[in-house]
């Protein structure tokens, strides 16, 4: 995050009354909303222009992570200085989005799953070379940085070596790193368009975001589908 984004945020936190996650990790929630002890989590999203900008290399591990997820939008300025107004969107306001980039990159992801297990033994030997054990330089050359140190040495399954079994499966591994990395979005847009006829808040911020989100709870009906 640059300083800009994280200088917004912290505003967005403030002007709403939100608390950041003690563990400010957990689950990538960038922020909780505490409505009468039941804890909100939120992604926080600022923008420049009229549409918003997400993450780079876009994937399934995004999907899972804004599963429930409460969003707050902040429109800027061109400069980025001034805030001018919000948009909040409920989980179920984010699903029509989310679930059409999910399924963008979905085939692609079932390919990840599938492809690595077609691998055989004499792939292997093609691609190393066929040795009755294998070092760890030889496990690092196909595998990279991908493993940790205890990564690569849980892994060894005979003594400070691999066996072509093991050197198969980390293999395999590669394979399915490298297709879902290949699959990934790089940073999809959610366009203007998308925010078409929702509220935008402008004053009481932090009461009038408290007022929507227990609409949502109890309304399953999308704010974007209601008339403001």
């Amino acid at each position: 995050m640059t300083v800009q984004d994280d200088r917004r945020e912290k505003e967005l936190i403030a002007l709403f009354q939100l608390k950041k996650p003690q563990n400010a990790t957990r689950s990538g929630t960038d922020a909780i909303l505490d409505l009468n002890g039941l804890e909100i989590p939120f992604e926080l999203k600022s923008t420049t222009s009229s549409s918003v900008t997400t993450v780079r290399d876009f994937g399934l591990d995004h999907i899972k992570k804004w599963q429930g997820k409460h969003w707050l939008f902040g429109f800027y300025n061109k400069e980025g200085t001034e805030l001018k107004y919000c948009l909040y969107a409920s989980p179920l306001a984010m699903a029509k989005w989310i679930s059409e980039k999910e399924a963008y990159i979905l085939s692609d992801y079932k390919l990840a799953q599938i492809t690595p297990e077609l691998l055989t033994i004499d792939i292997l030997y093609e691609i190393i070379g066929q040795k009755d054990s294998y070092t760890l330089e030889d496990a690092k050359s196909i595998q990279k940085k991908q493993y940790t140190a205890q990564q690569y040495r849980a892994k060894m399954d005979l003594p400070n070596a691999y066996s072509p079994q093991k050197m198969l499966a980390i293999l395999k591994d590669r394979c399915r790193y490298l297709i879902e990395r290949g699959s990934t979005l790089n940073n999809p847009h959610i366009l203007a368009s998308y925010f078409q006829g929702w509220e935008q808040i402008t004053t009481n911020h932090a009461q009038r975001l408290r007022e929507l989100v227990r609409d949502a709870l109890q309304d399953n009906t999308p704010q974007r589908d209601r008339a403001t």
